[in-house]
């Protein structure tokens, strides 16, 4: 059965690549394209920072929280299927995000958005590894994948910003309606199916609650803690639930006959390395991909439009640096641009720290060029590095558990974006998120010289 669905992946070409990172794209762009549209939400739903930082973390929140049980259902009912259903209900939870008539709604709509991208992603890195079996060939397949995904999170304040501007902040989920569409078509017509894997047996649900929660309270205190400070009964409430709520979801899959995560996996040091450059990573990038735009609109005075056009340095970047990065991971393995892209990200991050009320704008545009050119140039290699230290029949389990890594790096990177600098001081939430972020990729840089080697 499988000699047949390679071949037909070979005669296609790229047909496969282009839509399963089609929907890629879209999961992807909803993390960032609401960031320039953040502050006509409030002004129109009429609502404070605390619940705009919910209706940007409520997507990440449930993408992340149910990754691992989808990585799960990937594997076993197989990555079409799932992938399909994934993009299904990402774009009807799109036309709820535009319709929404209230900040509860939003917030609701998002979350089921979420639901529906945890459904793609890891199916979709599955999908792509079964039909690009070449080691060279996959690896530039990756390379490109992760392209798409740089370039979404980068160029979604762009495209905000033109959309706000023309047509409102309700038509930057409008958007994703007929590429939703095309993408069900292409899927459909194009992309090989892989055997499901029917020897692995039923869900570990109880494991992937306890995950939900673990993750679900981090982000709830995270974000709570700007607002109601570290001594509230909420915000300690939220860490004693993700406190309690991680052992158990270790105990239950140690204990599970068929586990969602089988923990051997984490026994490759470079499979566990890898997972946490994944939250590193979108920590410090999506933190500071939260700040910026409210920088330019609330600091600067910018409108939607000219914030999109200053961004643009950062939107550029990932269209050179990751489909690159899938080259030279092809040629020397996934540690040189993983090092390399980790230390040119640092340094745009931390020059940040210039960002004041009256700095002049040139000053900021290579610390953006080099955020943008570092996250594009590492997320590919990760990717890869990832994905070849798991075995082929648990590909859809080693994406989630990447994906889930970046995408709790987003969620703690947006909740830590108020908590370090509470009462809406746009600067020192800027500086703050630049620090924290360059932190983080200093970190994960040294973590790869130490683990991720030829």
């Amino acid at each position: 059965m499988t000699v047949p669905t390679t071949t037909a992946a070979h005669r296609t070409g790229r047909l496969p690549l282009i839509a399963v990172c089609l929907g890629y794209f879209l999961v992807i762009l909803d993390v960032t394209v609401i960031s320039v549209a953040i502050p006509a939400i409030g002004a129109d739903l009429r609502t404070g920072l605390t619940a705009l930082q919910w209706i940007v973390d409520g997507y990440t929140l449930a993408f992340a929280g149910l990754l691992l049980l989808c990585g799960g259902l990937s594997d076993r009912l197989g990555g079409r299927r799932i992938f399909l259903t994934g993009l299904a209900v990402f774009t009807l939870a799109s036309a709820g995000c535009g319709l929404a008539p209230s900040t509860g709604a939003l917030i609701a709509a998002r979350l089921v958005q979420g639901a529906g991208a945890a459904l793609m992603v890891p199916a979709s890195l599955a999908l792509l590894r079964h039909a690009y079996p070449d080691r060279a060939a996959r690896a530039r397949a990756f390379g490109v994948w992760g392209m798409v995904a740089g370039l979404a999170a980068a160029s979604g304040p762009v495209l905000g910003g033109v959309l706000v501007s023309a047509a409102g902040w309700r038509s930057v989920f409008a958007v994703n309606l007929p590429f939703g569409v095309l993408g069900l078509i292409l899927t459909l017509r194009y992309v090989p199916a892989p055997a499901p894997a029917r020897d692995r047996g039923g869900l570990d649900v109880a494991a992937q609650a306890s995950a939900a929660l673990c993750l679900g309270g981090l982000t709830w205190a995270l974000i709570e803690a700007g607002a109601q400070g570290w001594t509230s009964p909420v915000t300690l409430g939220g860490l004693a639930l993700s406190a309690l709520a991680l052992p158990a979801f270790l105990l239950l899959e140690r204990r599970a006959r068929a586990p969602m995560v089988p923990l051997r996996l984490f026994a490759d040091r470079r499979f566990s390395a890898s997972a946490v450059i994944g939250v590193l990573l979108n920590l410090g990038f999506y933190g500071l991909l939260f700040v910026v735009p409210l920088y330019f609109q609330r600091v600067w005075h910018l409108g939607a439009l000219m914030t999109g056009v200053a961004m643009l340095p950062m939107a550029m970047m990932p269209m050179i640096s990751s489909p690159l990065s899938g080259r030279v991971a092809a040629r020397t393995g996934p540690h040189v641009p993983m090092r390399a892209g980790l230390l040119a990200g640092a340094v745009g991050l931390l020059g940040w720290l210039l960002a004041g009320p009256d700095t002049g704008y040139w000053v900021l545009v290579a610390p953006m060029a080099l955020a943008g050119f570092g996250t594009g140039f590492t997320m590919p290699a990760a990717t890869t590095a990832i994905m070849e230290a798991a075995p082929a029949d648990l590909g859809g389990a080693a994406s989630a558990v990447f994906n889930a890594a970046r995408q709790t790096g987003s969620a703690i990177g947006v909740a830590l974006a108020g908590t370090l600098a509470p009462g809406g001081a746009l600067v020192a939430a800027l500086h703050a998120s630049a620090t924290a972020g360059g932190l983080a990729f200093l970190t994960a840089a040294a973590l790869t010289v130490l683990t991720i080697r030829p």
